[in-house]
């Protein structure tokens, strides 16, 4: 993916990055506070519209709680999440750690995730060393235009509200999703059609970052990002082939994801999803995050409830 011509202004623009704008993902929403001996508490930035907590958010507050109870040489490779119950955004969510397990090579840590006195997740974090191998390959990275060919969601929705035939009810939405404060960048390669719905096959594709700097750091708060990061729109996958259908309720179920490079989360990214499945009111996603030089950095998979409504005409 590299630019053998040299790299353009506005890319080495993008790159520049003052080292004080840190990101919001940083110093509040993944930030915990600790009460005791494996024992945390998070509070919350971003709210979805849904007015439940985000599940990207719990899991990523989760590793980061199980990073801090190991040790520096070891990474994370690996997290299997369960969703048990909504989560409230009143009230801070408290984080319990386990030490299940310390190996030579590989360490696992058990979460949960706690409001009211009951569980709102449960999760499960495997830790490894990192170790060269003679076994090594991956996929090819899908050919898509660079991020910095390609305009923002933001962008996207403010060349839609330019349009002074679009009609009032798709104004409304689009401005509601601009008010939302995301602290994430996405860039779609093939960006929606905000107001027309039309059928899609179950994949897309957009380059993604944090907002702010991250930094070179420690690679344990990069994964921690892009455990955030990996349920963004994620379960949305699976209702692209259905434009005539309208999500009553959407909650993920599960969530899973595998790291297998190194990356830094405040750099693009792009996230390749896909929807192999769904049946049955529930959604199976796939996805693979890759780094612009074609590396691939982590795999997620997920599943999710997912209960629909037919439009009426008149909606379409």
């Amino acid at each position: 993916m590299a630019d053998s011509g040299g790299e353009s202004q506005l890319a080495v623009a993008e790159k520049r990055v003052e080292p004080d704008l840190r990101s919001v993902l940083v110093t509040s929403v993944l930030n915990l506070d600790k009460l005791d001996t494996d024992l945390y508490r998070g509070t919350h930035h971003w709210i979805p519209r849904t007015k439940r907590l985000f599940g990207g958010q719990i899991v990523g507050q989760a590793l980061v709680a199980a990073a801090k109870s190991v040790s520096e040489n070891v990474y994370a490779h690996s997290l299997h999440c369960y969703f048990v119950r909504a989560g409230d955004p009143k009230v801070p969510v408290l984080y319990q750690v386990e030490r299940t397990r310390d190996g030579q090579s590989f360490c696992v840590r058990s979460v949960k995730a706690i409001q009211h006195g009951k569980a709102i997740l449960i999760c499960q974090a495997s830790f490894h060393m990192q170790q060269p191998s003679p076994l090594e390959h991956q996929f090819i990275m899908p050919i898509v235009p660079p991020p910095e060919a390609l305009l923002t969601i933001e962008e996207l929705i403010q060349q839609y509200l330019s349009d002074p035939n679009l009609a009032d009810n798709a104004r409304q939405g689009l401005n509601k999703i601009l008010a939302d404060e995301v602290p994430i960048e996405i860039k779609p390669v093939n960006p929606p059609d905000f107001y027309r719905r039309v059928a899609m096959e179950p994949k897309k594709l957009f380059w993604v970052r944090a907002r702010g700097h991250i930094g070179n750091g420690d690679m344990k708060l990069h994964c921690c990002v892009a455990a955030y990061v990996s349920d963004y729109y994620f379960l949305g996958t699976a209702l692209l082939p259905y434009p005539n259908q309208r999500a009553q309720f959407s909650a993920s179920l599960d969530h899973a994801m595998w790291f297998h490079s190194t990356f830094r989360a405040d750099e693009w990214m792009l996230y390749e999803c896909e929807s192999p499945w769904a049946g049955g009111s529930r959604g199976f996603v796939q996805g693979r995050l890759w780094r612009q030089d074609g590396v691939l950095a982590a795999s997620c998979a997920q599943e999710g409830v997912i209960r629909v409504k037919a439009l009426s005409q008149s909606k379409l």
